[in-house]
């Protein structure tokens, strides 16, 4: 980062405390506060909003900040949803990047972005710095530290520190999710939550009550519903308006480490006016396996070859169908074996198959 002095003492020491997160066996929540600690002397932000994300869609399906109320929350997703603002969590990651600032996006205008006007000036705050946290399998978390109008913008040696600390973020919520155990007891089975346009709930069924329970924000925030269940109904209404949305369920993880997908419907009707469902259904081991494998850290390939194997392929068959040699194919098992903690076939797939983590 081309830092010297103090400073660059100082960037270094909490990068590397950065890189031992993944092999500390911490939450997300754990994760967060760790990563508070070691960035806020070094970005000297003054508040800072933490998210974890389904790493398929990228969508954020918590939120965590011990420095902010959220009493405005529903806003923020809101405007994180329906604005196409500058420097956004998508737009920065579609960019390369992994972190940018407001005013270096707005070239020193960032009363362009509506963010700014209608939350961050509002709030108090000057500046905003955001990161993406990606890793092996997708982006598994994001967050957005905030600095007062005196600090003046963060500096550009900020914005490449957030971007270094930000990939070791994504290895380290990445490693949250390998798999540690069977869960103790049966899902219950789907949800159905009935939300109104302003996303308070108007009615549900099935175990729809211990399920919110067990997706709880980290931090309580102005919504009714946990932040996952949000996104899932904000998408759906843009879907039913036309508007690009993912096609894809939100993938969340609750505090008892079970994988449920979110489906979010817009209802028809002249009496809709934006009311939405969201079915909560647990996820099936075929649909959490690719989740488990990423998060040991497993490259693209790996993941086949695991798949294949999990799936009852032999060597032979899995090089077939992957079109590589037989000793090409046992490179890679060797490969998937030493990051996954196992000696054989017969391990890996007890391994992947037990579902449960640490987040």
């Amino acid at each position: 980062m081309g830092l010297r002095g103090a400073r660059g003492v100082a960037a270094r020491s909490a990068i590397e405390g950065m890189r031992e997160l993944s092999g500390e066996g911490l939450t997300a929540p754990e994760v967060f506060r760790r990563a508070d600690e070691l960035l806020r002397p070094v970005l000297e932000f003054d508040a800072v909003c933490w998210h974890t994300a389904d790493p398929a869609t990228g969508l954020v399906n918590s939120v965590q900040s011990e420095d902010l109320s959220l009493t405005a929350y529903e806003h923020a997703v809101r405007l994180e949803v329906w604005e196409d603002d500058l420097a956004t969590f998508p737009k920065i990651r579609h960019s390369g990047a992994q972190a940018e600032t407001l005013s270096r996006a707005t070239k020193g205008r960032p009363q362009e972005s509506v963010r700014f006007r209608e939350q961050i000036a509002p709030a108090g705050f000057g500046d905003e710095l955001r990161a993406v946290f990606d890793a092996t399998g997708g982006m598994w978390g994001c967050a957005a530290f905030m600095r007062a109008p005196d600090r003046g913008p963060y500096l550009g040696h900020q914005r490449e520190l957030a971007g270094a600390a930000a990939r070791h973020l994504g290895n380290a919520l990445r490693a949250c999710h390998i798999p540690a155990g069977a869960p103790d007891q049966e899902d219950a089975g789907p949800a159905v939550l009935m939300l109104d346009r302003r996303n308070r709930l108007r009615a549900m069924s099935g175990p729809a009550e211990d399920l919110l329970d067990r997706l709880a924000d980290p931090t309580p925030t102005s919504l009714s519903i946990p932040t996952s269940v949000a996104m899932a109904a904000e998408h759906a209404r843009r879907a039913a308006h036309g508007l690009a949305a993912p096609r894809t369920p939100v993938r969340v993880r609750t505090r008892d480490d079970r994988w449920y997908l979110l489906h979010g419907s817009a209802l028809r009707g002249d009496a809709a006016a934006d009311e939405v469902t969201v079915v909560a259904a647990p996820a099936s081991p075929a649909e959490v396996m690719p989740l488990y494998l990423a998060a040991y850290g497993l490259t693209a390939r790996e993941q086949e070859v695991a798949l294949l194997l999990v799936r009852g392929s032999d060597t032979r068959d899995v090089a077939r169908l992957l079109a590589m040699t037989p000793y090409t194919v046992q490179d890679h098992l060797k490969s998937v074996f030493t990051k996954t903690g196992v000696g054989s076939r017969q391990e890996l797939i007890a391994r992947i198959m037990l579902g449960g983590g640490r987040c």
